[in-house]
């Protein structure tokens, strides 16, 4: 990860608090990763917490003001090797399977010309739902890779495919994403 520059997108699941770890073993490893957040991660991790984590300012917004040159957006597409998506709820997932950008995440994620990583996250039913099916069958068709979701006991107390994969299994994606 020595060196590796990495966009990491964080959506509003439960999950986020996991993505905290995921961003001190990337920065553990060398890697220079810039976060951005959408608003209803917020809701579940505070910026404060990544921001600390991975030693940079997070982006919350459309509007958040960078000592980076702008437009932001493409400024930060350039400079990435690599866009991850940890979690991804359903919300995002159809935002960019049908090119809606109403938020940095979303509008970062169709600026870059890299196929971004996705992990996604949500409950079983959410994730079996056609329209999310159909989403991640689009996204997978132009190229997006999948890491998860994983089987097991998710925040509802239910068991069932929905869970965020493990941050081990995240990383070993990262790092045969950035191979090709």
């Amino acid at each position: 990860m020595k060196g590796k520059r990495i966009l990491l997108g964080v959506t509003g699941s439960v999950a986020a608090f996991k993505v905290a770890d995921l961003t001190a073993r990337l920065v553990e490893g060398g890697a220079d990763v810039q976060v951005i957040m959408t608003e209803a991660a917020q809701r579940f991790v505070a910026p404060l917490t990544f921001e600390t984590l991975s030693r940079r300012s997070v982006i919350t917004s459309m509007w958040t003001r960078t000592p980076l040159p702008e437009p932001v957006h493409v400024t930060l597409a350039d400079w990435a090797e690599l866009l991850v998506v940890a979690p991804a709820c359903a919300d995002f997932l159809g935002k960019l399977a049908h090119g809606i950008a109403d938020d940095m995440l979303s509008c970062m994620a169709i600026t870059i010309t890299r196929p971004p990583l996705i992990a996604p996250a949500m409950s079983d039913s959410m994730y079996r739902h056609p329209a999310v099916q159909a989403n991640v069958k689009i996204l997978q068709e132009r190229g997006c890779r999948f890491v998860g979701p994983a089987e097991g006991r998710l925040a509802s107390g239910k068991v069932g495919l929905g869970r965020l994969a493990d941050v081990p299994d995240i990383l070993k994606a990262i790092q045969e994403a950035l191979k090709k």
